[in-house]
């Protein structure tokens, strides 16, 4: 075998590989030679099939693996002799190659660019902190107590409006029949919640305790019930109570009705919660700090392939609906062309704003993981064992079923590394540098981030660079117990659809 070095240009690294008929002939009888101990084939005893008819039989099949096994050594090879770090997956094309003739082969990769790494200890970097207020807990607790006012019978004669709350017993019928899911006893209703289907609650505006009324209405031709979707409907329904909300009041009394020992014990979860939500916006407003600073350092060169995909993402999120190519669809052509080009349409100055931040992205999550490789930072089983358990956390009532997901999953398991090791090398740069904590507000910490200076780089680069799977994880905001409790007494106040 023959490797030589044809093109050494930027980060695209050529060379030819070159595979005697020789050698190749070699590696197909030794492979037929093995076959013929162990073939079983009619009429022939197994080990005594003659070569002639192994050959014959499986000579194209084994010539075929031959030359890709031979392939796949000349490009490692190539790779482990040059000391080659690369950045994306290499290709390999044959060239040349007749029955009985050298094959010869060209390789084609990106190199990983050299990137210097700054002096960690010398990043200034402001981690901004913020505990929740006095006047963000007033205000959660307001919010509370108006999704969870108490309902009082209403005493005087008068008809229901929206926002009243009417206990009724009903049927619904398609053609005079009843149907399956379209009766209920004492069910509590709030006039304008729109949690039954259109039309129904309208139907209700102005009936008084005691009467009974058919409401017509229609189903959504979107039903999620296929056998009642598009249908009209007559609902008999009979109000046997009219309600309306009472005070919105923040006391223990509306604490206890959430699942709490007393007023204390609901601000408390509040105010957890909300610190809660505010640490993963200072994460991210710590991190983009971290982005930052390191952008300031030395630039380096962007590997082609994870410059041109990340460009294509920038682009479709800046550009979601490009127009169409108007094609005359009377003759052939190539249908790849029939999907525009992620930047169609896009002015220049749009074009150089994606270009910029596709640029940023991808040196970042490539210093990212230089920094993170130079510095032994590694993706532990326990590290991903805990992330799986976090994210089966994330789907209350089907753990179980996530757990046996990421088990039978190796790909989806090693997904959720890129995100592990992007937090932990940037707790590791956050551990050297000068970090000064520096108080923030609710507007500034959730102020829309500029996107000509987008901080986070794109998973997908650093998973190139470092050859490690990664995918997008949207952050999951955590709320405290307690406040569940809460949010589940503020859904009471909705009867949900019926089907």
């Amino acid at each position: 075998m023959k490797i030589s070095e044809t093109k050494a240009e930027g980060l695209i690294r050529e060379y030819s590989i070159v595979i005697s008929a020789a050698e190749i002939d070699e590696e197909v009888s030794a492979k037929l030679a093995e076959l013929a101990t162990t073939v079983n084939m009619p009429g022939f005893r197994p080990g005594k099939v003659p070569m002639s008819v192994v050959k014959s039989r499986f000579g194209g099949q084994v010539q075929g693996e031959a030359m890709k096994n031979a392939l796949d050594e000349g490009a490692r090879q190539a790779i482990e002799t040059n000391e080659l770090r690369l950045a994306s997956q290499p290709s390999v094309e044959i060239t040349s190659y007749e029955d009985g003739k050298d094959l010869e082969a060209a390789l084609s990769c990106e190199i990983m660019p050299d990137i210097g790494i700054p002096d960690l200890a010398a990043l200034n970097i402001e981690k901004p902190t913020l505990e929740a207020g006095d006047t963000e807990i007033d205000e959660a607790l307001t919010n509370i107590a108006e999704g969870n006012r108490p309902t009082v019978e209403v005493t005087s004669k008068r008809a229901a409006k929206d926002g009243d709350v009417v206990v009724i017993d009903f049927i619904g019928r398609i053609d005079g029949e009843a149907f399956e899911g379209g009766a209920a006893e004492g069910h509590s209703l709030e006039l304008g919640s729109n949690s039954f289907i259109p039309g129904f609650e309208e139907g209700l505006v102005g009936v008084k305790a005691g009467e009974t009324r058919d409401v017509e209405v229609g189903f959504p031709e979107d039903y999620q019930a296929a056998h009642l979707a598009g249908k009209a409907a007559v609902f008999e329904v009979t109000v046997n109570e009219l309600r309306e909300k009472g005070e919105a009041n923040i006391d223990d009394e509306l604490a206890t009705r959430l699942g709490f020992e007393d007023l204390a014990g609901l601000r408390d979860a509040v105010a957890s919660q909300i610190n809660g939500q505010h640490a993963t916006a200072l994460r991210q407003a710590v991190k983009k700090n971290v982005l930052d600073s390191l952008a300031d350092g030395d630039e380096f060169d962007v590997p082609p392939s994870l410059y041109a995909s990340e460009y294509d993402n920038v682009a479709r999120a800046m550009n979601p609906n490009p127009p169409a190519h108007d094609h005359d669809h009377d003759h052939d052509h190539d249908h790849d062309h029939d999907h525009p080009a992620a930047d169609e349409g896009m002015d220049d100055d749009a074009k150089a704003d994606a270009k910029a931040v596709a640029e940023r992205r991808v040196r970042l999550g490539l210093l990212l993981t230089e920094i993170g490789r130079v510095n032994n930072i590694e993706v532990t089983e326990d590290d991903t064992r805990q992330a799986v358990f976090e994210e089966a956390r994330r789907y209350p009532g089907q753990e179980q079923q996530v757990l046996e997901y990421f088990q039978k999953n190796e790909q989806a398991m090693q997904q959720l590394a890129g995100p592990i090791f992007e937090d932990k090398t940037v707790d590791f740069i956050l551990e050297m540098a000068n970090v000064t904590e520096v108080e923030t507000d609710v507007e500034t910490l959730y102020a829309a981030p500029d996107e000509s200076a987008e901080a986070a780089p794109k998973k997908k680069a650093a998973k190139k660079a470092a050859k490690k799977a990664t995918a997008k994880k949207a952050a999951a905001k955590k709320a405290a117990p307690k406040k569940a409790a809460a949010k589940k007494a503020t859904a009471k106040k909705a009867a949900p659809k019926k089907s």
